[in-house]
């Protein structure tokens, strides 16, 4: 399988919701999608897609697309078909964030529960990054529930910290969030390891989708491929 990365727009409110039916217990509403959507100078929202097989050249003589993401570059340069349409391809995860000043934050992540588990959030994640580096924000911040461990140490891993607590956050619950951090996204350092994870996220896709299992597990069953099993 494939993915990719493209802007949300209002048409794909729908799919985003039956996502977040199934990933939280308190869905936004479509008005405040489209709030979101129609303010690109302080929110941008993204959307994940699949499609088994490399999507179809786009048209030469079409208009050119929006800006995307990085690795969405690396992965799939030419996402639409003669008809500019890419809606054939489902959409299986979504992500958004906010920007104040200059820090932005991750407002929300989610992927499609049947496909969870394939590296989509990490790939919504870089996106997102791209998307604030793009806003010219220096740092990211976000919320995560305490008790999602696993959601934490891919945070890490993009160089999110812990900073503090939210008590009670969740109203499904009453759990607590934990507050993480990056430090500077614009720095070489950060540029740098960023690339990084970039090309090891990459092969990890790539591999996938020729069928060969994660490149780091010999068995050729990704040792890291349940390591994403959390609602985004």
């Amino acid at each position: 399988m494939y993915y990719f990365i493209e802007p949300m727009v209002e048409e794909d409110i729908t799919q985003v919701q039956e996502i977040e039916r199934a990933s939280f217990p308190t869905p936004w509403s479509p008005n405040t999608y489209r709030r979101e959507l129609r303010n690109p100078t302080a929110s941008r929202y993204i959307v994940a897609r699949a499609s088994t097989t490399p999507p179809p050249p786009r048209n030469r003589f079409a208009p050119a697309p929006q800006r995307r993401s990085g690795l969405l570059g690396m992965l799939l340069p030419h996402l639409f078909g003669d008809n500019g349409v890419v809606n054939a391809y489902p959409l299986v995860g979504y992500g958004g964030l906010w920007l104040t000043i200059e820090e932005a934050h991750i407002t929300t992540i989610a992927v499609a529960p049947e496909y969870r588990g394939q590296g989509v959030g990490e790939l919504l994640l870089t996106g997102l990054i791209d998307q604030a580096l793009d806003m010219q924000a220096t740092m990211l911040t976000l919320e995560v529930r305490v008790s999602n461990v696993v959601a934490q140490s891919l945070y890490l891993k993009y160089g999110f910290q812990p900073v503090g607590k939210r008590p009670r956050y969740y109203t499904d619950n009453g759990e607590d969030a934990l507050i993480m951090s990056t430090q500077s996204i614009r720095t070489p350092e950060y540029q740098q390891q960023l690339s990084e994870l970039r090309r090891n996220l990459f092969a990890r896709l790539r591999s996938q989708a020729e069928g060969r299992g994660s490149p780091t597990d010999g068995r050729g069953r990704g040792a890291e491929h349940n390591h994403f099993t959390f609602n985004w």
